[in-house]
């Protein structure tokens, strides 16, 4: 089963939420609507899991009357491709983590048990910059890297994160760039079909 994930989508306006602080060309209607979406979604929203990033949170729903079945194991797949390696917008969060983090949320908040939910993140394209160590990421961008919170929260869930090889090497990154905890197979598009015939369902966090 495949799912296709557009990044941060909360609902229909979501998408032009997040990235309202930066569209000086949007109309002012427009500028003024998204931030008030946006500040009802940051004072409603709830963090059930994943806490650090502001974009991976849930809005509480009323008179839900379809609920999941909380003893089954959910296998959730993510092929994750979002990232950059532009100085400046390499050191802001990555969105496409974000989204992740809300979707393991959206999972807790719907009242599955973590032991329940089984999380594989594969990792390619320059998403791979998003996983490398502090100390890599600082000798490559000369700034922390934005994404070891959300990372290390993952992993505390269980996640198991898989790097791309053949990415790493179009991209010139060697294994020590990447977190320990990093895995790497000698492809994405292997690890991604692997997961998919152990019943995995798939989401792709990507830029589309």
């Amino acid at each position: 089963m495949k799912l296709r994930i557009q990044i941060l989508c909360f609902c229909l306006a979501i998408s032009a939420i997040a990235n309202s602080q930066s569209t000086d060309s949007k109309p002012a209607a427009t500028n003024k609507r998204d931030s008030i979406l946006l500040a009802k979604f940051k004072a409603k929203g709830t963090y059930p899991l994943i806490k650090s990033s502001k974009f991976s949170g849930v809005m509480p729903v009323p008179g839900i009357t379809e609920k999941p079945d909380s003893t089954m194991k959910y296998k959730l797949l993510f092929s994750f491709e979002t990232g950059t390696n532009d100085p400046q917008k390499v050191k802001d969060e990555n969105r496409g983590l974000a989204e992740i983090g809300r979707i393991v949320n959206l999972h807790v908040a719907a009242g599955i048990p973590l032991q329940n939910i089984d999380i594989v993140i594969v990792t390619h394209r320059k998403a791979l910059y998003s996983l490398f160590s502090n100390e890599a990421f600082k000798k490559e961008f000369k700034a922390d890297n934005p994404n070891i919170q959300i990372i290390r929260e993952l992993e505390s869930a269980g996640a198991k994160f898989i790097a791309c090889g053949q990415a790493m090497q179009f991209l010139d990154i060697d294994k020590g760039s990447l977190s320990p905890e990093v895995k790497i197979a000698i492809a994405a598009k292997v690890a991604l079909s692997t997961y998919q015939q152990k019943g995995y369902t798939m989401f792709e966090i990507d830029e589309d």
